[in-house]
């Protein structure tokens, strides 16, 4: 069984946490130019991270199989570091994540979920069209001429009270 949780003081496992992001996201490394944000990703700027936003894990018989930290915006919930471990991705630790960061949300009474995805991450762009992401943008990181990631917005439905 896979317990959700949300961080807070409390937590101690940011070499686990570290190492799952840097984990799920290595395959990128030989595709993606410029490389990923995780790789500057440390111990203090992680738990800095985490208590600057709202962070969720996933743990599974005592390890850390998943995590996403999200952060309120104006007019959305910003969707970074959804990351899943490679041996749990297809078992549905994303998407039951993805569901935690609409209903925080939904608290928040902000009606669009965003988030940011590499441009040649064409696997990604499809399945989180299949969770409800449509793109909205494309756009480039400092220094380059080229797009490199895409903005993608899932619009929420609201819950009667």
């Amino acid at each position: 069984m896979i317990d959700i949780i949300k961080l807070d003081s409390g937590f101690g496992r940011w070499d686990e946490l570290l190492a799952l992001i840097v984990s799920s996201f290595s395959y990128m490394d030989d595709i993606i130019d410029p490389p990923s944000s995780a790789h500057r990703l440390t111990l203090a700027s992680l738990a800095h991270k985490a208590t600057s936003e709202i962070a969720f894990v996933a743990i599974e018989d005592n390890r850390l199989v998943g995590c996403v930290f999200l952060k309120p915006e104006t007019d959305c919930l910003y969707v970074g570091k959804l990351a899943v471990a490679p041996g749990q991705q297809g078992k549905g630790v994303g998407r039951r994540l993805l569901t935690i960061a609409e209903d925080t949300a939904r608290e928040l009474n902000l009606p669009t979920l965003r988030l940011d995805t590499r441009i040649e991450l064409v696997g990604n762009h499809t399945t989180f069209g299949r969770w409800g992401f449509q793109k909205t943008a494309e756009k480039s990181h400092p220094g380059f001429d080229r797009v490199t990631f895409i903005e993608m917005r899932k619009e929420l439905e609201r819950i009667p009270a």
